[in-house]
């Protein structure tokens, strides 16, 4: 008999604002919904992309048309009306081709504690085998497991055994994707439950070698039960962290967008998703209480915590991420990676989380000859390590960096009127580079001292230095001076306008443009260099920025705290810019009228500053990213004392 489909044809009757998966998708419309990937633009999961793997589902799991048990009007499913017909004749014919490879089912398996159960789909192969397994923890949204139903699709053409599942509690009551229990926020309890995964995949499956991929909180989970569980043979890990605690608090500042964004996430209100311990932790997280217990918290979930078991279980393991990163930032990943004693690549990309994968995990290339080059090298991690492929990732550096904006694009016009839409499409992609390790991304640094002019709204300026030792100040740079700003408000220096929106346009050919003409200096201050030329190894670009910039301040204010949001700009001859990175930082325990000096570092970055543009730093006191320790229409005042320095240190490749 077919496996009974758990899903109804008339999800949007059931559950409102569910997408109606009754209607068919033409082949254009499946291109859009792969093409705009995961995000929407309140930061919630595109309705599309949901309907697609939906759609997917119900065509898996129902009865094919040719079925013995089909008949047109009696219990059956005919051509006509099968959920089959649904899907444009291309997606049709490659899900029958994968059916005809692996067998699809629906699975609620028993977690790890009693009474909890996991929602879970596998395509288990036909042929002979053993097979390899990949398990695919779902990301942290209220869709489960169904959102990346192309990507097993793929996993299972290529050989695998496929078996996915939805963390426990995540999901929207009743859905059948839903898995039962509280969240546990890649807790203790997730380990264990992706063990039971295990469990439950080996008596079904008898795999020959075992797998982990997963986005995000998927990505997370799977780094964490390949620490706790030596069957685990390799880990893909996208869009992913590596320490929970500094992605959510760092440099004294809580990220209260992405936590709020995350919350929104979960399918259901706080207080029926998780226990009365975790409910706690959010509580101070946004009261700003507490928080020496938040980050212990979230050090029992960072991967980082446990790299002493994964370098003693020597598994390898694939990260995937992005520059401007807004839930989990670029540097915690790179501290956990650098810890990695084992097979390891590291990719970083333009944009923001989940933008460069997730047009990939939700469905086909727009186009044929179109490749996804961050799934096809994560397929490839897998292909080699649990298949013995020589496929050439075992001469792969351990770092590839994709350089920010280096690609070319064209104007996109409207089809009917044939006037452009004001966006832009890629036509080359933008330049990667290797390198063996992190370590030598950065062959040297450049040290810019700030100077004390720019009285009257202008700027002061950013001159060249002598080469700065490490953790050492040049010396050179102009020293004795103050400049002051209003704090507590918001200026057009801001890190993105959408929480992953922006950085999901960045990835697409159209990052965000700045006009630093309207940075409003009585609530910043700004530094700029003259006209950048190349200097030694710096080929064509006025500067490539490669790895972790370093600021030094020295800050008062009237209250007894402050918020220094970092911003590097790269300015264009008509003061427009784009981004190149930022990072906050909130400075407590001041003594107004008395000097504190900080060194922080900003988040890495791989950029190319073009032949006569300006390098600008831009230093206020909100983002609404977030959480600031700014009193409003307080001063907050930047200076260089005599003999204490200001300087920014750029590191180069």
């Amino acid at each position: 008999m077919p496996q009974e489909n758990p899903f109804t044809t008339g999800s949007s009757e059931h559950f409102p604002g569910f997408p109606d998966v009754t209607v068919g998708l033409t082949a254009a419309e499946t291109s859009r919904i792969a093409g705009r990937g995961l995000w929407a633009a309140d930061a919630t999961v595109d309705p599309g992309a949901v309907r697609l793997g939906q759609t997917l589902a119900n065509a898996l799991l129902s009865e094919t048309p040719d079925s013995p048990d089909s008949t047109d009007g009696t219990g059956g499913t005919s051509a006509a009306n099968s959920p089959e017909a649904l899907l444009p004749p291309e997606l049709a014919a490659f899900v029958r081709e994968v059916r005809g490879l692996a067998l699809p089912a629906y699975h609620r398996i028993e977690g790890s504690t009693e009474g909890v159960r996991l929602s879970a789909f596998s395509l288990r192969q036909l042929g002979p085998g053993p097979h390899p397994l990949v398990v695919v923890p779902a990301g942290w949204t209220p869709f489960g497991w169904p959102l990346f139903l192309w990507s097993y699709l793929v996993l299972a053409h290529k050989g695998y055994h496929v078996l996915a599942y939805t963390p426990r509690g995540l999901g929207i009551p009743g859905l059948p994707s839903t898995s039962s229990g509280l969240v546990d926020v890649a807790g203790p309890h997730d380990w264990a439950d992706g063990s039971a995964v295990i469990d439950f995949a080996v008596d079904h499956f008898a795999p020959g070698t075992i797998g982990f991929m997963g986005e995000s909180y998927g990505s997370g989970i799977s780094q964490l039960v390949a620490a706790h569980d030596d069957r685990v043979a390799a880990v893909v890990a996208l869009s992913t962290w590596g320490n929970l605690a500094t992605s959510l608090y760092d440099h004294g500042t809580r990220h209260l967008a992405a936590v709020k964004a995350l919350l929104a996430l979960t399918g259901g209100p706080v207080e029926s998703k998780f226990d009365e311990d975790n409910q706690r932790i959010l509580a101070d997280f946004q009261a700003d209480r507490n928080l020496d217990t938040v980050v212990e918290w979230g050090r029992l979930r960072a991967p980082e915590s446990y790299l002493d078991l994964t370098n003693d279980n020597g598994t390898p393991t694939f990260f995937s991420n992005t520059w401007h990163e807004s839930l989990f930032a670029v540097n915690q990943t790179l501290e956990t990676f650098n810890g990695l004693d084992v097979p390891k690549r590291l990719n970083l990309w333009i944009g923001d989380h989940a933008a460069p994968e997730g047009p990939a995990l939700i469905g086909p290339s727009p186009t044929p000859d179109e490749v996804n080059l961050p799934m096809a090298e994560a397929y490839a991690w897998l292909d080699h390590h649990l298949k013995g492929e020589r496929n050439g990732v075992e001469d792969w550096p351990q770092v590839s960096t994709q350089v920010m904006f280096t690609y070319e694009t064209e104007p996109v016009t409207d089809p009917e009127t044939g006037e452009p839409t004001g966006e832009n499409r890629i036509v080359t992609p933008a330049h990667r580079e290797t390198s063996p390790d992190w370590s030598e991304v950065t062959r040297r640094t450049e040290v810019f001292g700030l100077t004390g002019d720019g009285a009257g709204g202008t700027d002061g300026r950013l001159l060249p230095a002598a080469p700065v030792a490490a953790g050492g100040a040049p010396g050179t740079e102009e020293t004795g001076w103050r400049r002051a700003f209003l704090a507590g408000v918001d200026t057009e220096a801001t890190a993105m306008d959408a929480i992953m929106k922006t950085g999901q346009a960045e990835w697409a050919g159209n990052p965000k443009i700045y006009d630093t003409r309207k940075i409003d200096r009585r609530h910043a201050v700004a530094w700029t260099t003259e006209p950048l030329v190349p200097s030694g190894g710096e080929g064509t670009a006025g500067r490539r920025v490669r790895g972790i910039p370093r600021l030094r301040l020295t800050v008062r204010s009237t209250a007894t705290s402050a918020s220094l949001y970092a911003h590097l700009l790269d300015v264009a001859e008509d003061d427009t810019a784009r981004i190149i990175t930022h990072e906050p930082l909130n400075v407590y325990g001041l003594t107004p009228e008395q000097d504190t000096t900080v060194t922080w570092k900003l988040q890495a970055a791989a950029y190319d500053i073009a032949p006569g543009h300006r390098l600008m730093l831009v230093v206020d006191s909100k983002d609404p990213l977030y959480g600031d320790a700014s009193v409003t229409w307080t001063q907050t005042v930047i200076g260089s004392p005599d003999g204490e320095p200001s300087f920014l240190e750029l590191p180069l490749g």
